[in-house]
């Protein structure tokens, strides 16, 4: 489904577009996405001569969860330094977050097409566990210790 919309980015900027298929839940939990990922961007650059392309020059990119996928990679790569460093990442509507459902950007477009909050929620669980039992309770919030919720106030709160 990505296909001809990476022929037009290669295309209009002149660049090397590789697109991962990456494996997907609920068949395939996490981390296997993540590993793909990972391994393919690894991959192509530690090989990046042989496609001849500039290694100051590479870029992660993603939508949706390949949005949560581009930026996982990212900063796996920020610490390995038997690789170029990237020159950026483009994270488009990227899920990032799965602590709090009910901040004020879901609460804001809980109605909007196409991701509905329930909609977001559901494919958080299905990435992890492929498993949507528990939507309620994260919606709630309740999936998260309150310790842990503590912790990470200072990313994740409405404030």
């Amino acid at each position: 489904s990505y296909e001809k919309i990476c022929r037009y980015i290669a295309r209009e900027s002149e660049s090397v577009v590789v697109s991962v298929g990456y494996r997907l839940a609920p068949e395939h939990k996490y981390p296997a996405a993540y590993e793909d990922c990972l391994g393919a961007t690894i991959h192509f650059m530690k090989n990046i001569e042989h496609y001849g392309v500039d290694p100051g020059r590479v870029i992660v990119c993603g939508d949706s969860a390949g949005g949560n996928l581009a930026a996982a990679v990212s900063q796996t790569l920020a610490g390995r330094p038997d690789l170029p460093k990237l020159r950026a990442q483009v994270l488009i509507y990227p899920g990032l977050q799965a602590l709090d459902f009910n901040l004020p950007s879901y609460q804001q477009n809980r109605g909007v097409p196409l991701l509905f909050r329930e909609r977001a929620a559901f494919f958080a669980l299905q990435y992890l566990n492929g498993d949507a039992l528990h939507m309620q309770e994260v919606l709630e919030g309740s999936h998260i210790p309150p310790d842990m919720r503590l912790k990470y106030r200072k990313w994740v709160s409405p404030d």
